[in-house]
């Protein structure tokens, strides 16, 4: 068994959809399709989908507490750029890249306070 999407709420698409196609600038994630309350992206193996999107019951986004995404790169460099991208765009620190056990990772909120992990 393997995942194949996650999605995060928002209470603004527009600054996710801006948040997240600057962030992947970085990746091979593509935004790959939109509706009016969720927009998708996908890897080159397209076998995993990330997305944003407003609530169905119209209800406010929240994050969950202990709620977290993690995107896995390919190197601790990849790690501190996409850490400093995400800050850069408005993210907020909940980790310095650093070694964590066998990982080295990276921890920031989104726009939506979201919790979003980069390791490799």
């Amino acid at each position: 068994m393997k995942m194949n999407y996650f999605v995060l709420g928002t209470n603004n698409m527009t600054a996710a959809i801006q948040f997240y196609d600057a962030l992947f600038e970085l990746t091979d994630y593509k935004q790959t399709f939109a509706t009016d309350r969720m927009t998708y992206w996908q890897g080159e193996d397209s076998d995993s989908a990330f997305a944003v999107a407003i609530p169905f019951n119209e209800g406010p986004a929240t994050n969950g507490n202990g709620t977290m995404v993690g995107f896995s790169l390919g190197s601790s460099e990849e790690v501190s750029k996409l850490y400093k991208k995400a800050l850069k765009l408005g993210g907020r620190c909940e980790g310095e890249p650093n070694q964590r056990g066998p990982r080295f990772s990276a921890y920031v909120r989104d726009l939506d306070n979201n919790k979003i992990v980069f390791s490799n």
